[in-house]
């Protein structure tokens, strides 16, 4: 199970028919400096089945105070607004959720 105890799941919808373009600047733009303030990520996603034109990427920190002290680091990082300027026309909404780990009982456990 994830070491990390707090993971941050965004959900980008990309306008129709611009994901490839999106896919191209995240990739340019924004991995550089996300990767530079906010670690590597757990994944990135794109949706197959449901909700279409979905960009999925999630990331794992040790606590809320990690999240929000890297979370100020891209914010500040002085190359995240080409990244922002680039892709505000292709992205037509964002969902943000802060998850908790749950840690269950395995069966040997019981």
């Amino acid at each position: 199970m994830q070491s990390k105890p707090l993971v941050d799941h965004r959900i980008y919808t990309i306008a129709p028919r611009k994901m490839a373009e999106f896919l191209t600047v995240f990739n340019e733009l924004a991995l550089p400096v996300l990767r530079q303030t906010l670690g590597e990520p757990l994944g990135m996603y794109t949706s197959k089945v449901g909700a279409l034109n979905q960009f999925v990427h999630l990331w794992a920190y040790d606590s809320l105070a990690d999240y929000e002290q890297r979370s100020l680091q891209r914010d500040q990082h002085p190359d995240f607004p080409r990244y922002l300027a680039a892709s505000g026309h292709l992205i037509v909404a964002q969902e943000n959720r802060l998850l908790d780990q749950v840690l269950l009982a395995t069966p040997q456990e019981k």
